[in-house]
């Protein structure tokens, strides 16, 4: 199977970078054109039932994604590789250093979710859940994760566009599989270089969640808090952003 996926740059540094469960290898806003395209060459990819994979079926698991990435790295000849993972995403990628932990040179979340169990009761049990068919429950999750500084233009289309370019079915199963899967135990001491990145403004993946977790994992694991973002700093901050994921990856 041949794997559709976005590049952006040629560079010798390799990065596959994973999305998150609202996102699509294309939504990543104006943060792309402040990437080191000399330097890197970064591979962006769909998962089954998103972006331009909407209709390849699937299981939409985390070990499915990680599967694929992998394939795609063959596809591309890409031997050794860094890792990017956003939210769902942060997860994903540490599914993929599981399977091949001597393909990946360096590990990125942001704002990720962590390799253990992410327990969702409540309140919050029913409002995620219900996000696979509930475009306002959708737009709370989205409000809630930005500390709800972000303006409604900005809120609506980013439900508009997850809506549009996603299957409720692996909308749903994805968030299934994320929330409840738990291999923190098997990725734990694993030593390489890993960079954690979270917006001061995220109220649900916080950096509190990220010393808990990232942070006792991965024993060279350093943390980065990013003024001025929620949850989504390739919208919020651009440029800084791209400029600090880049200052790790180059270290």
């Amino acid at each position: 199977m041949t794997i559709s996926h976005r590049l952006v740059g040629a560079g010798e540094h390799k990065v596959i970078v994973l999305h998150d469960w609202f996102g699509t290898a294309a939504g990543w806003g104006p943060f792309l054109d402040y990437l080191d395209r000399s330097a890197f060459g970064y591979a962006f990819l769909d998962y089954r039932g998103y972006g331009d994979r909407t209709e390849v079926p699937g299981a939409y698991t985390l070990a499915e994604i990680a599967q694929d990435v992998l394939a795609l790295a063959d596809q591309l000849g890409w031997e050794r590789f860094s890792l990017v993972g956003h939210s769902m995403g942060g997860k994903a990628v540490q599914q993929v250093l599981l399977q091949a932990p001597r393909r990946i040179r360096k590990l990125v979340g942001i704002a990720p979710v962590p390799a253990s169990a992410y327990p969702l009761d409540g309140d919050a049990h029913d409002l995620f859940h219900g996000a696979a068919t509930r475009l306002e429950n959708r737009r709370a999750i989205l409000d809630l994760v930005t500390g709800q500084r972000a303006n409604p233009l900005w809120l609506d289309r980013m439900v508009a566009r997850s809506t549009a370019t996603s299957r409720v079915d692996a909308f749903a199963a994805y968030l299934t599989d994320w929330t409840t899967r738990d291999f923190a135990a098997k990725v734990a001491g694993a030593d390489l270089p890993v960079r954690v990145f979270v917006g001061e403004y995220d109220l649900a993946l916080t950096a509190e969640v990220m010393r808990a977790t990232w942070l006792t994992h991965y024993p060279r694991a350093t943390l980065t808090v990013l003024p001025g973002s929620g949850h989504y700093p390739m919208y919020e901050i651009p440029v800084a952003f791209a400029t600090a994921l880049e200052e790790f990856l180059h270290d």
